[in-house]
């Protein structure tokens, strides 16, 4: 079935924007913002004052400053009774804004009415001097104070002012004329940009050998004993033991997630079942993560016994068991594996947790946030759509996340990053989201961080040392379909520092050797990725500023695993994408055989008879074409890294409820009806699916028979066939052989029937064991 072709609005778009000022050149120095466009600001650095009259009754008074250019003004926090007050605190303000030719600089003394003026500093734009990193800071300044009329008063304010772009050491903490109407320290803070570093996390491998002297409630029963862990939210248990005595044996693996620092210890719970549902706690301890042994390979650590304690109280006081019971395991911290938080389809990082296991780098990935463009409301404010937007990108450990624009359809970021990557096979992963925690939406109960859109780059699609300027498409589905929020603008560089090293990377295994010499389990790995990705999320929300649950489980791709009717379908077609390169050949192969075209035809059989005659030509033909093949699609190579396709996806043509289906919670919250017809409609699609699996198990069936005497004919003919066959081929040489029949199969359409061949019917008529199924 043909695809229509994916509308323009969601196609990427190659860019041309004005990089680094135009100033990009190989020197580092000047460089380090030179994929993202440079932005001017005014600052204003105000220090301290000395020697501030008092204005009050108490002749004292409760400084602050204020910095007014034009309409945009910003205020420093105030101090109680100090004349000589430090506040150390940078104003920005856009020069893309500015409508202003002063700059004023006001020191207030707060009072309950009215703040009065205690003196003022005022600026001619035209004198303010011009900072361009690596220059070193400008040394602030005692400025006097005058009053309205020019006058100077008691007092001196120490300033600095000049102008800069945000490579400005002072640009990430400084208060933003654009966010002037954002009020409050937390929300000051939320809008920020900001640099997270994900918790370093370990497998903790807990092997359960045996117990000893248990002291059972009951002694005139078999004890069914099993042994229960907890770390933190995670709880694993073995299976009940089979030697039911009071020295229980499991031998079982308990695999956890466990981050750094350690907070939780490991609890171990040794319980006997007494009955279906009522569990008897035979003894308890707790084992601190830290001082646990670290595996870096194969190699087994000791095992060890633990004492366990049986918590008994007498008359308030923990009674004293004289003959504790013990149990044995072995326990480790796993450094030679890494730990999945990601989709193994995205990974950003593929190093194994022990630093000691790490190779050195093969390169810097860089990128440039420049701005978006044609963003979508995302919320109303005073009767009004408004959207406050800022940007995520993750790549390996390290998270950032740019400052929050507020209020703009087109935010304008040109902030730049930098990562070391190990391998190339990695993808970054930049997001785009709606601040709701501005404006006191903290306390109105603030909804969550609204997606607008998500931009995934593998790095191995991205030739080094090239800067690729490109608008993507920031795509969201939503239950009513694919909606295109907006565009994104990032410049992206990747930088080899190696070239042998990074082809040197393509021979080696994905993962480190563990994951290959010791293989966890599909479950485990399910399980453990989900507890990983919990960790990740929780930590990252307890740093200050937050990065919210909302926004690393969006940018971790949490629930790609959840059943999706359209992306099933997107599979299903990606599959026969695949295959219908061997389609092509098989229908180039028929046209051949009934001679379509003579010619190629002819050409066909005369390279046929040639390979045939010299075999040791086969295999050099075969990589020589292949190579041919590849110099050809060379001039058709892509020019542009891969973006979200909607078609590929198979979004834009999603039925409502099919998208429906996919936004349900689970467990499912739909009424009966609805369900009932999904479950209708998953049991159709199923018998399909039990149907080809029938009708493949049964061509498996038929090849056994073939020697099983199931059909004894048919095996005494296949048997007397293969007699005949060796004593033929051993006496005929093979070259003539192939070439008999490869002229049989290439034989002109005159000597062909529409008949089934003999070999075929004699398979099909092969008996299967579907006549012993229910």
């Amino acid at each position: 079935m043909m695809q229509r072709p994916p509308p323009e609005d969601f196609s990427l778009k190659e860019t041309r924007p004005h990089l680094g000022g135009g100033k990009v050149t190989g020197d580092k120095l000047t460089s380090t913002y030179d994929l993202v466009e440079q932005m001017q600001y005014l600052y204003v650095r105000v220090v301290k004052a000395k020697e501030l009259p008092g204005k009050d009754m108490t002749g004292s008074c409760d400084p602050y400053v204020e910095v007014k250019l034009g309409n945009y003004k910003g205020t420093t926090r105030h101090f109680e009774k100090k004349s000589n007050p430090e506040w150390n605190q940078v104003f920005a303000f856009s020069k893309d804004r500015i409508q202003a030719s002063f700059l004023e600089a006001t020191v207030k003394d707060k009072d309950v009415v009215k703040d009065d003026l205690i003196g003022r500093v005022v600026f001619d734009l035209n004198e303010v001097p011009k900072r361009v990193p690596p220059d070193s800071p400008l040394a602030p300044q005692w400025y006097r104070l005058e009053d309205r009329k020019g006058e100077k008063v008691k007092g001196e304010l120490m300033l600095a002012v000049w102008f800069g772009t945000q490579a400005d050491e002072a640009f990430p903490e400084a208060w933003h004329s654009d966010a002037a109407t954002v009020s409050g320290t937390d929300a000051l803070a939320n809008i920020r940009s900001k640099v997270y570093l994900s918790p370093k996390l370990w497998y903790l491998r807990v092997n359960v050998i045996e117990a000893q002297d248990l002291i059972p409630s009951d002694k005139g029963r078999y004890p069914e004993v099993y042994v229960k862990a907890i770390v933190g939210n995670q709880a694993l248990r073995t299976r009940v033991s089979q030697s039911r005595t009071i020295n229980p044996m499991w031998n079982e693996d308990l695999m956890f997630v466990a981050a750094e620092p350690f907070e939780e210890p490991l609890i171990l719970s040794v319980e006997d079942r007494v009955a279906p549902n009522k569990d008897e706690v035979l003894g308890r301890c707790a084992i601190p993560l830290q001082y646990l042994d670290r595996r870096f390979d194969h190699r087994p650590v000791n095992t060890k016994w633990f004492n366990l304690e049986k918590h008994i109280m007498v008359d308030g006081e923990k009674k004293e068991i004289k003959f504790a019971s013990k149990i044995h395991m072995r326990i480790c911290l796993e450094g030679g594996y890494h730990v999945l938080d990601e989709s193994t389809h995205y990974s950003s990082d593929l190093r194994p947790t022990a630093k000691q296991l790490w190779k050195p780098n093969i390169g810097v990935l860089e990128l440039g946030i420049l701005n978006a463009t044609g963003l979508m409301p995302m919320k109303a404010k005073d009767g009004r759509g408004t959207t406050d937007a800022y940007c995520v990108a993750k790549y390996g450990q390290k998270w950032i996340r740019t400052r929050t624009i507020i209020d703009s359809f087109t935010p304008r970021w040109n902030e730049q990053y930098t990562w070391e990557v190990f391998d190339p096979c990695t993808v970054v992963t930049v997001g785009v989201f709606d601040n709701c925690h501005l404006h006191g939406g903290e306390k109105n109960g603030g909804g969550k961080d609204s997606r607008i859109g998500k931009v995934r780059i593998r790095l191995s699609t991205l030739e080094t040392d090239r800067v690729y300027t490109h608008s993507y498409p920031l795509l969201v589905l939503h239950p009513n379909g694919v909606k295109k929020m907006g565009e994104i603008h990032l410049a992206v560089r990747f930088t080899c520092s190696s070239l042998l090293n990074m082809m040197h990377m393509y021979s080696l295994p994905l993962l480190p050797k563990m994951h290959y010499i010791h293989p966890l389990t599909v479950s485990q790995l399910d399980n453990l990725r989900h507890q990983a990705t919990q960790i990740v999320s929780m930590r990252l929300t307890r740093a200050e500023p937050p990065l919210r649950k909302e926004v690393v489980e969006y940018m971790l791709d949490v629930g790609s695993h959840m059943w999706s009717m359209r992306r099933s379908k997107a599979n299903f077609f990606r599959i026969m994408g695949v295959l219908s390169g061997l389609i092509a050949v098989g229908k180039w192969f028929e046209q051949i055989c009934n001679w379509k075209n003579p010619i190629t035809t002819v050409l066909i059989h005369l390279l046929f008879i040639i390979l045939v005659l010299y075999p040791e030509l086969i295999l050099p033909t075969i990589f020589l074409y292949l190579f041919l093949i590849g110099v050809w699609y060379y001039r058709w190579r892509p020019r542009h890294p891969p973006h979200m396709d909607t078609r590929l996806s198979h979004a834009d043509s999603a039925h409502p409820d099919e998208l429906d289906e996919e936004f349900d919670t689970f467990p499912t919250s739909r009424p009966s009806d609805i369900v009932r017809m999904r479950y209708d409609r998953l049991r159709s699609i199923a018998g399909r699916i039990q149907t080809v699996v029938g009708d493949l198990a049964t061509q498996g069936e038929r090849l056994q028979s073939l020697l099983s005497w199931r059909d004894p004919r048919a095996t005494a003919l296949f048997v007397l066939f293969c007699l005949i066959a060796a004593v033929v081929l051993y006496v005929t040489p093979f070259q003539v052989v192939a070439l008999l029949v490869g002229i049989y199969v290439l034989r002109h359409p005159r000597f062909r029937y529409r008949l089934p061949s003999v070999p075929l019917n004699f398979f099909r008529r092969l008996p299967a064991r579907t006549d012993c199924m229910l």
